[in-house]
């Protein structure tokens, strides 16, 4: 049986860290989306400490990875987890990979005494949603996600 185990990503791995990105958004079908670049990642994650990044190595060798951050809820009065990204590549689906990295995030969020963990997910993603929902998660169907993109948040 194959050894799964979860651990920080490297300075090094700034390359590796925009790859699974870009498998992401492949999967996601948004990959003209995608800006980052290897020295954006670099900066955001080991300069700036803007996100963090786990990946899930099997035998040595990541197959999957978790991009998150903090934010703050003021109704709870204390930081949480926001998961930006969670990917398992598509051969390696259906081990518990993907179960293994959300677990390891929420200990993680009660290590740093957070009041919640939160992220979205796409409508059209069943398999995630049912994945989600069988864990305990709710969906917050009253809410909708608004956004100002850089272009025009340079027109304001």
């Amino acid at each position: 049986m194959p050894k799964f185990e979860i651990r920080p990503a490297l300075e090094s791995e700034s390359a590796l860290v925009l790859e699974f990105i870009k498998k992401l958004a492949t999967y996601e079908k948004m990959l003209d989306e995608v800006e980052a670049t290897v020295e954006t990642i670099h900066d955001s994650l080991f300069v700036n400490h803007d996100a963090e990044v786990v990946f899930g190595c099997e035998d040595g060798v990541p197959v999957g990875f978790a991009l998150f951050f903090h934010n703050f809820s003021t109704f709870v009065g204390r930081k949480g987890l926001y998961l930006e990204d969670l990917f398992v590549i598509p051969e390696k689906r259906g081990l518990g990979y993907g179960k293994a990295l959300l677990l390891y995030l929420a200990r993680l969020a009660k290590e740093r005494h957070c009041g919640r963990m939160e992220w979205v997910c796409l409508d059209w993603n069943q398999p995630s949603i049912d994945f989600y929902k069988s864990l305990g998660a709710k969906p917050m169907d009253d809410w909708t996600i608004y956004r100002l993109d850089e272009k025009r948040l340079g027109e304001m």
